[in-house]
C-alpha cells in the first residue's frame, strides 16, 4: 500500500527546497503510462514483487523555495498486500485514482484562503513545495487553520518589482524584502492565479505544501494576514480523442525521451514517476512537464494559468525542448572537460611508466640521481681551483640532497642552493690583454678624447703586464651627462679582453639586490655580484655600477654602506653573499662606477674609488666626434649612403653652438638624428617620383628586347620595331608627361639591332643592366646638402644664443665662471646704485642665491670699501650708498664658494665709474683680507669660457697645475692669468687703462 509520511509517520526531508511531485497508484497503470514506461525503458513493477516496504523518491533540479540551491523529494513507503493494494489514507472508502490526503469539508468547499506568497516559482498541483513563514501572525494562522480540520491556503507566485530585471538573482534581499509585504502591497503583488495547496506538515518557520488544484484571487478579505477570496479554476473540456492533443502529448513525451538520453537526473525523475504514479493525463503530463523543467517563473507561471489543455501542452513542449538545448551544451562541456582531464592522466600514466621502463633498464635514473649527477659534472673541470671550504658545503648539500624527498619544499631550496654553487666560475680567469699598442687602438676607435681615461686604463694594462697577473682596481668616472663615462666601461672591457656586466644601482634602496636574501626567504635569490659571476662565466669580468651618486635608502638598509665591503680591495677577497654564505673572490674584477655629482657619494665609499673627471668637450672635440662617430652610425642606422648626403663642418658648428653646447654629446645625437631622418623621408619621397616612371619604361624595353632577339631577319625585325614606336609612344604619351615621354621612347637603329641579334642575351647581362639602371636611379635622386642656410628645416629654431649679452662691459657689470652639473658656464653679476645719502650705505642681493654665495656677497661688499678707502680716501660712495646686487637668470638656483672676485670688482666698478675690461671673465673666492683661494673646475670653466668667446681668464694661482694639464687645444687662444691677491685683479680689470697709457 501507498503511504504518506506526514508529520504522525517518517518526516519529509524538508531541508530541500524544490518542488515535489505526489505520487499516487492505482491497481491497473494507464496506457499513457504504458507508452511512457516503453519509451523510457522502465518498466512497471509488481506490487507483488515488491519488499514489505519500499522508498521511492522524486527529485526536481529546478531551485525554488528559500532554501537555495537544494533538491526536494518526497518518500514514499510501498506495502504490498496479498491480493489488492490498499490506499491508508484515514478514509477507507477513498478512491484509489488519488493520493491526496483528504479532508472535511472538501476543498472546493473553501472560497476564502490566507494568501502564501511564493518568490521563486509558481506550485503545481501534485507537487510538494516547502516554503519559509517569516510572518509570525501568518504562521499562528497556518497552524490555527491545521488544527481545525481545515489545513488549506492559497499559495501565489510574487510579481517582480517594478523597474527590475527578473532574470537576474537577488537573492537574499528580496526575501527580506518580501516579509516587509503586508495586507494591500502583498495583495497588489500577487499573480491573479495560483493553487489551493495542503498544509501539510509544520515545523518552526517551514511549512510543506502540497498542490491540489488552480485557483483566482477575486478580491481580498483582510489585510494582516492577507485573506483574499477564490473562484476554483476548471480546465476547459476537451476531447480525449482528438489527434492533435495526442500528437502534441506524444511530442512532449518523445523530447522527454531525448531528454533522458543526455540527463541522468531527469532519467530518475521519470522512472520514480512511471512506477507510482496515478491517474498520469494530459493535463497532468503539462503540469508536470512545466514543474521539472528549468523554466523562468513567469514561464511557469503562463503554464499554471493556462486552462486549455492543447495550449498548455505547448507551452509545456516549448520549456521541454529548451531543456534539450540545455542538456546538449551540458552535455558538451561536460564532454570537453572529461577529454581534456583524461589526456593529461593519460599523459602523466605514460610518463611515469617510461620513467620506470627506463629506470628498470638502466637508461635513466631518479631525480635526485641525475640532479646529483649533473652537479658533479660541473664541477669537474675545476675541482682543483675550487676552494676546500667551498667542495665541503657542496658535497655536504649533495648528502643533503640524497635524504629529501622530493616533494618536500626543503629539496627545492637545496637543489636551487646546489644550483647556484656549481654554476658560478671557481678559480675559472679569461685570459687578459697586454697589449697596450692594441688597447690603445680600440679605446681610439669607439671614442674621441678622454685622455684621462684612456691613460689609467693603459696604466692598468702596464702593471699587469710587468707583473704577469691581472688584478682588481675601483675606478669612479664622474661627468655630466652624455659626455661617455657608460659606453666607455665597454670599451675598455674590449680592450682588456674581460667580460662585460652593467647594473645600475639608481635608487636601489634594498641591501638584498648588493648582499642576497637569506634562503630561508621565499623566492631568495643571491645579489647582483653572484648573478654577474654566474652570468659572464668567468671570474674576472669588467663590471660597471652605473649611477653610484644616485643610491637610495629605505627600510631595508643603506646600500651605500653595503657596497663598502664590495667596492674594498682589501675586503672583496672574501665577499659573503647571504644566499650562498660562503667567501666569494672578487679581487680580480674591475669595477668601473660612473657619477654625475661626486659630492652625492657618501665619504666612506668614495674614498675606496679612484676618481677620473669627464669634464667634457669643446666645440672641435664635439665636430670630431660628430664627424666620425656618430654621423657615420646614424647614416648606417638610417641606411643612407654616404654619397646621397653631406653635411658641412658649418652647419655641424652652427649645430653644436646654437643648439647643443651642453658638456656632453647625446643631445648632439639626438639632433643629428632627427636631420638623417628627415633626409630619409625626403630621399624615399624622390624615389618615389622617380620609379613612378620605371613601370612605362621597363614596359617599353621589353618589348623593344623582344625584337632585338628574334630569330627573323634584320629587315623584318626593322620593320616591326618601326611599326611598334608609334604604338609605344602613345601608350608612353598618355600615362607620362611629355618629357618622360621622350625619356622612354626607344628607336634603335637597325645596325644595332643586327648586332644585338648576333649575341644572345644571358642573366650575366640582365644583372648588368639592372646594376646600370639602379645607378641611374640613384644618379637621378638629387644628394641633399645640409648646410647653414637650411639647417633651420631640419632641427628647427636655435635654442642656444650668444651667451655674451653685451658686446662692451657696462659700469658694474662683470663677467664670471661658474660650474654645473651639465658642464661649465658663464654668468654675469650686476650692481647698481638705488638711492644716495649720508649714512644709506646697505646691500640688497637678488637672483636666488644659496647661503654660501650670500656670504661672499657680504664679504665682497666689505673688502671693496677697504681697497675703495686705499685707492680713493675721498670717496664715500659705499657709505652713502644703498646698492643691488644681481646674479642673473633669477629661476637658477646658485650657490658655490667662487664668485667672491667677481662681485669685489661689479662693485668697485660702480663705486669708481669705471666699466671692466672687454673679453674678460675671472673666478676665485676672497678672504677678508683680498687673498685669493683656489676652485674647482677648471676645465669646465675654461671650456664655458671658450663658448663665450672670452679671450682673457684670471684664476688663482693655486690652480695652475690643474690649467697646465689640460688639453693644448682646451688652452688654444686664451690669455690666462694666475692671481694671488686682489690687488692683482684689481690692476687686471679695472686698472688696466692706466696702466695701457703708462
Amino acid at each position: 500500500m501507498l503511504k504518506l509520511l506526514s508529520s504522525t509517520s517518517r518526516q519529509i526531508q524538508t531541508h530541500l527546497t524544490s518542488p515535489c511531485l505526489r505520487v499516487t497508484t492505482e491497481s491497473q497503470p494507464s496506457s499513457f503510462l504504458k507508452s511512457l514506461s516503453s519509451l523510457t525503458g522502465f518498466t512497471q513493477r509488481n506490487h507483488k514483487s515488491l519488499s514489505f516496504y519500499q522508498g521511492a523518491f522524486f527529485c526536481s533540479g529546478s531551485s525554488s523555495g528559500d532554501g537555495g540551491d537544494g533538491v526536494g523529494f518526497v518518500e514514499v513507503e510501498v506495502r504490498s498486500g496479498a491480493s489488492d493494494t490498499e490506499v491508508e489514507v484515514g478514509a477507507a472508502d477513498y478512491s484509489n485514482s488519488s493520493a491526496i490526503v483528504p479532508t472535511n469539508p472538501r476543498p472546493e468547499d473553501y472560497l476564502t484562503v490566507l494568501a502564501l506568497p511564493l518568490p521563486h516559482r509558481p506550485l503545481f498541483p501534485g507537487f510538494y513545495m516547502p516554503i519559509y513563514v517569516k510572518d509570525p501572525k501568518l504562521l499562528a494562522a497556518l497552524q490555527e487553520s491545521r488544527k481545525r480540520q481545515a489545513p488549506y491556503c492559497g499559495a501565489f507566485l510574487l510579481k517582480d518589482e517594478p523597474d527590475t530585471d527578473p532574470s537576474v538573482v537577488t537573492g537574499s534581499e528580496s526575501e527580506k524584502n518580501i516579509g516587509d509585504l503586508k495586507g494591500k502591497d502583498l495583495y497588489n503583488r500577487l499573480h491573479e492565479v495560483g493553487t489551493l495547496a495542503q498544509i501539510t506538515t509544520i515545523q518552526g518557520d517551514q511549512v510543506i505544501l502540497i498542490g491540489h488544484r488552480r485557483l483566482r484571487i477575486t478580491e481580498m478579505a483582510s489585510e494582516d494576514p492577507l485573506t483574499v477570496k477564490v473562484d476554483h479554476l476548471k480546465d476547459k473540456p476537451y476531447n480525449k480523442d482528438d489527434d492533435v492533443i495526442k500528437a502534441t502529448s506524444f511530442e512532449v513525451i518523445s523530447t522527454l525521451r531525448d531528454v533522458l538520453k543526455t540527463s541522468s537526473l531527469w532519467r530518475d525523475h521519470v522512472q520514480t514517476y512511471t512506477q507510482h504514479v496515478g491517474d498520469f493525463n494530459f493535463p497532468r503530463l503539462a503540469d508536470f512537464g512545466a514543474a521539472i523543467s528549468g523554466a523562468s517563473k513567469l514561464q511557469c507561471q503562463e503554464v499554471l494559468e493556462e486552462l486549455d489543455v492543447h495550449k498548455r501542452l505547448k507551452l509545456t513542449l516549448e520549456l521541454v525542448k529548451k531543456e534539450i538545448e540545455i542538456s546538449k551544451i551540458q552535455e558538451s562541456i561536460a564532454k570537453a572537460i572529461e577529454e581534456k582531464i583524461s589526456g593529461e592522466q593519460r599523459r602523466y600514466l605514460l610518463n611515469e611508466q617510461l620513467k620506470a621502463i627506463k629506470k628498470e633498464l638502466g637508461l635513466e635514473a631518479d631525480d635526485k640521481t641525475a640532479l646529483s649527477a649533473k652537479f658533479r659534472e660541473r664541477l669537474e673541470p675545476n675541482k682543483d681551483k675550487i676552494p676546500v671550504h667551498v667542495l665541503q658545503v657542496i658535497e655536504e648539500e649533495l648528502t643533503k640532497l640524497q635524504l629529501l624527498e622530493a616533494s618536500s619544499s626543503e629539496f627545492n631550496v637545496t637543489r636551487n642552493y646546489l644550483d647556484w654553487l656549481t654554476a658560478l666560475p671557481w678559480g675559472s680567469y679569461s685570459d687578459e690583454n697586454f697589449d697596450v699598442l692594441r688597447a690603445q687602438k680600440i679605446l681610439d676607435e669607439d671614442h674621441y678624447g678622454l685622455t684621462d681615461v684612456k691613460e689609467r686604463i693603459l696604466e692598468f694594462i702596464a702593471v699587469g703586464k710587468l707583473r704577469g697577473k691581472s688584478q682588481g682596481k675601483i675606478i669612479c668616472l664622474s661627468g655630466p651627462p652624455g659626455v661617455g663615462k657608460t659606453s666607455i666601461g665597454r670599451s675598455i672591457a674590449r680592450s682588456l679582453n674581460r667580460k662585460f656586466f652593467r647594473f645600475s644601482v639608481g635608487g636601489l634602496s634594498d641591501v638584498a639586490e648588493i648582499k642576497g636574501h637569506r634562503r630561508t626567504y621565499i623566492g631568495a635569490m643571491p645579489g647582483k655580484m653572484v648573478q654577474c659571476l654566474k652570468n659572464v662565466g668567468t671570474a674576472n669580468p669588467l663590471v660597471l655600477i652605473d649611477e653610484i651618486d644616485k643610491l637610495g635608502r629605505g627600510h631595508a638598509g643603506d646600500p651605500a654602506s653595503a657596497l663598502l665591503e664590495l667596492l674594498d680591495p682589501e675586503q672583496n677577497a672574501n665577499f659573503l653573499d647571504h644566499y650562498l654564505d660562503v667567501p666569494i673572490d672578487l679581487s680580480k674584477v674591475l669595477f668601473v662606477c660612473t657619477a654625475n655629482v661626486v659630492d652625492m657619494i657618501p665619504n666612506p665609499l668614495l674614498d675606496r674609488m679612484e676618481v677620473i673627471a669627464i669634464a667634457g668637450y669643446i666645440t672641435d672635440e664635439k665636430v670630431h666626434i660628430a664627424r666620425d662617430y656618430l654621423e657615420k652610425a646614424t647614416r648606417e642606422a638610417c641606411g643612407i649612403k654616404p654619397e646621397q648626403v653631406e653635411v658641412t663642418d658649418a652647419a655641424l658648428l652652427a649645430l653644436i653652438e646654437n643648439y647643443c653646447r651642453e658638456a656632453g654629446v647625446r643631445n648632439l645625437q639626438k639632433h643629428i638624428e632627427k636631420i638623417y631622418r628627415k633626409i630619409a623621408l625626403q630621399l624615399v619621397r624622390q624615389g618615389a617620383i622617380i620609379e613612378s616612371a620605371v613601370p612605362v619604361a621597363e614596359l617599353n624595353e621589353a618589348k623593344v628586347e623582344c625584337v632585338e632577339t628574334s630569330t627573323e631577319s634584320v629587315d623584318v625585325s626593322s620593320n616591326k620595331q618601326n611599326n611598334e614606336t608609334p604604338e609605344e609612344a602613345e601608350i608612353v604619351h598618355t600615362g607620362q608627361t611629355l618629357e618622360e615621354a621622350e625619356i622612354v621612347q626607344m628607336n634603335p637603329q637597325p645596325d644595332d639591332l643586327q648586332s644585338s641579334t648576333d649575341q644572345p642575351t644571358d642573366s650575366k647581362d640582365t644583372t648588368e643592366t639592372e646594376k646600370i639602371e639602379e645607378s641611374e636611379v640613384t644618379k637621378a635622386i638629387e644628394k641633399v646638402l645640409i648646410d647653414t642656410s637650411n639647417l633651420v628645416d631640419f632641427v628647427g629654431k636655435p635654442v642656444f644664443h650668444a651667451e655674451r649679452i653685451y658686446d662692451q662691459t657696462p659700469i658694474g657689470v662683470v663677467m664670471g665662471l661658474a660650474w654645473t652639473a651639465m658642464g661649465g658656464s658663464t654668468l654675469y653679476i650686476e650692481t647698481t646704485q638705488v638711492e644716495q645719502g649720508d649714512g644709506k650705505g646697505a646691500l640688497n642681493l637678488t637672483g636666488q642665491l644659496g647661503e654660501v654665495m650670500k656670504e661672499s656677497a657680504q664679504i665682497a661688499h666689505t673688502v671693496a670699501r677697504a681697497i675703495l678707502l686705499e685707492k680713493e680716501p675721498d670717496n664715500l660712495f659705499f657709505a652713502n650708498t644703498k646698492l643691488h646686487l644681481h646674479v642673473p637668470a633669477g629661476a637658477t638656483p646658485k650657490d658655490g664658494p667662487s664668485a667672491g672676485c667677481t662681485m669685489i670688482t661689479s662693485l668697485l666698478s660702480l663705486a669708481m665709474k669705471k666699466p671692466v675690461r672687454k673679453d674678460l671673465a675671472m673666478t676665485g673666492e676672497v678672504t677678508l683680507t683680498g687673498k685669493i683661494l683656489p676652485i674647482g673646475g677648471v676645465k669646465e670653466k675654461t671650456l664655458a669660457a671658450r663658448r663665450s668667446d672670452v679671450k682673457t681668464i684670471i684664476f688663482p694661482s693655486a690652480n695652475r697645475r690643474d690649467f697646465d694639464e689640460l688639453l693644448p687645444n682646451v688652452k688654444e687662444g686664451l690669455d690666462v692669468h694666475f692671481v694671488d691677491d686682489y690687488s692683482q685683479i684689481f690692476e687686471l680689470a679695472i686698472g688696466y687703462e692706466e696702466n695701457e697709457n703708462k
